[in-house]
């Protein structure tokens, strides 16, 4: 069987950014699947006067097209990095010849190339939703133009029409696309497959008695809080600044340590200044590839997810949750929906209320020298990391979705 695997921002583990789609694109290879990978990139050794570079790493092809992006771009320029993906990655999806297509969103826009080369080859494809998009960036305001909102949403309905199965990230998303769509995915298959945590590569990745964090920060703290990831609008790290404020007088120990790039970055190391926190409980680092976050994660105490009080993004499936847990370390999140649920059932983290008062404040001090709980926390983290999200089980539905629509 030959899998296309359309991801525009596919990445291997020694670069910065998930690897979901590397980690599968692995596991159908081990399964007999010959797998080609369309996305892009901004490595300069890809710039190239073909349009497309092929590079091949562990049995996985994949076509590269040079095309600089990063969230700190305009607006406008990133939505022409996503029309120039779909014109170039069409044309190239029609000239293979392969008997399944898997588009992963986000954006949206990945979804034509599939919906183009079904309409005109007949190639079926399977529509995976990573994210709430286009509703949540309709919800944070980022798109307020009603004709805009109108082919984004046909756009949408369009794509699940043509799947033959929607994958979404949690269950959440999926109540959204049944609610919203009902007459549409009547019928259609929708299999529920979480992020992955990456057991082996957080627990094996890692060396005991390394202090990378220690080094970094000049000293050893008593409990570190980390954040690995994206410094986007909607993350809104501006709240653990805040958070930051309130605890140092409480307890000075307690640390909160910043990893990653983003648009916001600026913004949130300003703030962290202005709060008087910036090199004393709040340390803010470069990005690191994925090879190097498990020994992070190895040495804080907690990892972190955030997003900005609007309901649509509770949804999120983000890599930073399932990290935490394939690390065996308590999750902290600020937000409701299907993860607070997750955390409140299998007791593997705390959850934060929107808004801050003294009393929350101070217990959430007291839970971070609470050591028996956190010890619990961690096995119970790693636990179910390995019984409901490892790769093996992401990769065996999948497998058995792929089955139901062509012969594998």
């Amino acid at each position: 069987m030959i899998l296309l695997y359309l991801h525009q921002y596919f990445k291997f583990p020694s670069e910065s950014g998930g690897t979901r789609s590397f980690d599968l694109a692995s596991s159908f290879v081990q399964s007999g699947i010959d797998v080609h990978v369309i996305t892009t990139t901004s490595d300069e050794k890809f710039r190239s006067n073909r349009r497309w570079s092929l590079y091949k790493q562990c049995e996985i092809s994949v076509h590269y097209l040079f095309l600089p992006y990063s969230n700190d771009l305009p607006y406008f320029k990133r939505i022409l990095a996503f029309v120039k993906f779909v014109w170039f990655a069409t044309f190239k999806v029609l000239s293979f010849n392969c008997d399944l297509v898997l588009a992963s969103s986000t954006p949206l826009t990945i979804g034509i190339p599939a919906i183009i080369n079904k309409w005109l080859q007949r190639t079926p494809f399977v529509f995976e939703v990573r994210d709430v998009w286009p509703e949540a960036v309709i919800a944070v305001g980022a798109i307020t133009n009603p004709l805009a909102k109108k082919i984004l949403f046909f756009l949408e309905r369009l794509i699940y029409a043509n799947a033959e199965a929607i994958i979404p990230l949690s269950e959440d998303m999926k109540s959204s696309i049944v609610k919203r769509f009902p007459d549409v995915v009547l019928n259609k298959k929708i299999c529920v497959i979480e992020n992955i945590a990456e057991i082996y590569r957080f627990q094996k990745g890692f060396v005991n008695g390394r202090n990378l964090l220690e080094t970094k920060l000049g000293f050893a703290p008593r409990f570190t809080v980390l954040y690995a990831g994206t410094f986007g609008r909607v993350n809104g790290i501006e709240y653990v600044i805040r958070l930051a404020r309130r605890t140092l007088p409480l307890d000075s120990t307690l640390v909160y340590v910043l990893i990653g790039d983003g648009a916001y970055k600026s913004v949130v190391k300003d703030l962290a200044i202005d709060e008087n926190v910036i090199g004393r409980n709040v340390f803010l680092c470069d990005s690191v590839s994925k090879e190097e976050l498990p020994q992070l994660y190895h040495e804080a105490n907690m990892g972190s997810s955030f997003v900005i009080p609007i309901r649509e993004l509770w949804a999120n499936s983000a890599n930073k949750f399932f990290d935490t847990l394939a690390a065996g370390k308590p999750i902290l999140i600020n937000y409701e929906g299907w993860q607070k649920n997750i955390i409140s059932k299998y007791n593997v983290g705390y959850v934060l209320p929107e808004t801050l008062s003294d009393l929350e404040v101070l217990r959430f001090v007291d839970y971070t020298k609470n050591d028996t709980l956190i010890k619990a926390q961690q096995i119970h983290s790693l636990e179910l990391a390995t019984k409901e999200y490892s790769l093996e089980a992401a990769s065996e539905k999948y497998i058995n979705v792929f089955k139901s629509i062509v012969y594998v």
